[in-house]
């Protein structure tokens, strides 16, 4: 049972990585204040978690009591550089929602291209394509397939796009019902039978003449002002830009596909040592997520709505950031007690984001609404988790001590 023990460690990724996005989302909302959803912000809250959890907590349990293993130039480049394609990753989720992308074809993208990269990084640079088989490379296809078709059939999507339509829809019908006050009561101030009398004199009725004309004029004004807002909203759905949505989705499952690979390196070259690694993934998110995002706010260049004012918004968005590091410190425990990223990490993105849909169905009491689709591609990726599991590819055998050498 001790070969399996690094399974705990891959079940608590799964689940720190699968509530990630509901925590995240909720810290987004609250943040903006009602505004939207925030981006920079939160993603810096996780970037602070980040650094308390992968940086400070290695450092005093190092100082303290220490572990195996030794610092190498060599671990902490790939060390580092792990931690820089998990930051980047997420940063090309937030972009890619920035330039109009749609989550219900961002992530299905991103989950399903990742385990795809992370196992042929794993073989190229481990040199096992040769031990690959056919039962492999079709668990490998079955889990991305499934773990699409999950994200794509959950019912929490079709929710939240309903209710950005109706949102939409309540938006407009209060504008045009202002609207039509605003005539109704400019209508009432410029009628004659209201504003002028016989005996009111030819002055009042100047006056009142030119209260109608000013009010007429603020009507045209708002009704421009409606018709431009409107312009901009329709223009803004209509036209996303599909080449850097692409573009954010290829970098994002290439920056997470390689992070476990990677990160297994990193910690090879440092002897074997589990907080060494994941205090320089800790320094790379600080500097991605923290460093990089405080000097675009600082100069104006990107703005969002809400701000720091909101603390139920930064408490859940430090939770979300909280539950990445943990499953990046699982993946550490989990490299350490004998697990191989290529079949841990298949693991992991194909059973996080079916805890990700589940905590989502579960919490919004959306039970009834599962489809035979979902039942069907969540189906698929535990089957295909499973191929991946025990076909991955192991190298060669070892040779027996007495097998006598071949000349």
């Amino acid at each position: 049972m001790k070969s399996l023990s690094f399974l705990v460690f891959v079940v608590l990724t799964i689940c720190c990585w699968g509530i990630y996005g509901p925590v995240l989302h909720i810290g987004q909302g609250q943040m903006a204040g009602g505004e939207g959803k925030a981006s920079l912000r939160p993603f810096m809250c996780v970037g602070i978690a980040y650094f308390l959890i992968a940086v400070v907590y290695p450092m005093v349990i190092l100082k303290t009591t220490g572990e195996k293993g030794q610092w190498s130039m060599s671990g902490i480049f790939w060390s580092f550089t792990a931690g820089a394609v998990g930051a980047i990753g997420a940063l090309g989720i937030v972009l890619a929602f920035k330039f109009q992308g749609k989550p219900v074809y961002v992530m299905p993208l991103v989950f399903g291209l990742a385990p795809i990269v992370n196992t042929f990084v794993t073989m190229f640079m481990s040199g096992t394509f040769k031990q690959a088989s056919r039962i492999f490379y079709a668990g490998i296809l079955i889990v991305a397939v499934g773990a699409a078709g999950v994200l794509t059939f959950k019912p929490t999507e079709e929710v939240k796009k309903d209710d950005a339509s109706s949102q939409l829809e309540t938006a407009g019908s209060l504008i045009t019902l202002a609207s039509f006050r605003q005539e109704s009561e400019d209508v009432a101030a410029s009628d004659p039978k209201t504003v002028t009398q016989d005996e009111q004199g030819a002055e009042e009725s100047v006056q009142s003449e030119e209260a109608a004309a000013k009010k007429d004029s603020t009507k045209g004004e708002l009704k421009e002002e409606v018709a431009k807002i409107t312009e901009a909203l329709e223009s803004e759905e209509s036209k996303p830009n599909l080449f850097i949505i692409a573009l954010c989705i290829g970098i994002t499952a290439l920056s997470w596909g390689a992070y476990g690979p990677v990160l297994h390196k990193g910690q090879a070259k440092m002897g074997g040592g589990r907080l060494r690694p994941f205090l320089c993934v800790g320094l790379a998110y600080f500097a991605i997520a923290v460093i990089v995002p405080w000097i675009l706010l600082g100069s104006g260049v990107f703005e969002e709505p809400g701000g720091w004012k909101h603390i139920g918004g930064v408490f859940w968005s430090l939770a979300a950031g909280a539950a990445g590091a943990v499953g990046a410190l699982g993946i550490i425990y989990a490299f350490n007690f004998g697990g191989k990223p290529i079949f841990i990490m298949p693991l992991v993105f194909g059973f996080a984001p079916v805890v990700n849909t589940l905590t989502e169905t579960v919490s919004k009491n959306l039970l009834g609404e599962v489809s035979p689709l979902f039942l069907g591609s969540l189906a698929m990726v535990i089957v295909g988790a499973t191929i991946v599991l025990v076909f991955a590819p192991r190298g060669p055998k070892p040779k027996p001590a007495n097998e006598p050498a071949i000349n």
